[in-house]
């Protein structure tokens, strides 16, 4: 039925600038766009109606920039950007070069060639429900198997 990014999504860039904001301001104005949690997703689709939910996330990991700047223009390229409207208009320069400095530490890779990359961790949530009808498939009787599941996985 659908996909949508998770709470955890960016999370590299998110707690960089939350402590670098911290250190230079001494306060933190939100920088990333709040994000729905995989617990919420099945009781938002159970209150929109719908009923035998498969709910899964995925990480998709995008590795190797060289710094924030370089994220942050492929987030708007992607059309991703930070759409609260009691946000911050801008980010002051200070900030953002703590930030970069602070993510490296905290989240850098280093590579063979002794580059410190940045990645960035997209939380991809998977979502599936059937709609009530009559035709809807129903869902066996417990202890209705056939099959021992625990005979299967072993």
């Amino acid at each position: 039925m659908g996909t949508i990014f998770g709470g955890d999504t960016l999370y590299e860039l998110r707690t960089s600038l939350q402590l670098a904001e911290l250190e230079r301001n001494g306060g933190m104005s939100p920088r990333v766009s709040p994000l729905v949690h995989l617990n919420d997703v099945g009781s938002l689709l159970n209150r929109a109606g719908f009923s035998m939910l498969t709910i899964d996330t995925e990480d998709i990991v995008v590795g190797g920039y060289p710094d924030l700047v370089a994220m942050c223009t492929d987030l708007q390229h992607m059309g991703e950007q930070n759409s609260l409207i009691a946000r911050a208009n801008s980010l002051p320069r200070d900030v953002l070069l703590a930030a970069n400095e602070i993510c490296k530490s905290l989240h850098g890779e280093r590579g063979l060639d002794g580059e410190v990359t940045i990645p960035a961790t997209f939380n991809v949530i998977f979502m599936i429900g059937w709609k009530k009808s009559e035709t809807q498939p129903q869902p066996l009787a417990r202890g209705s198997g056939q099959v021992n599941l625990k005979d299967v996985l072993q």
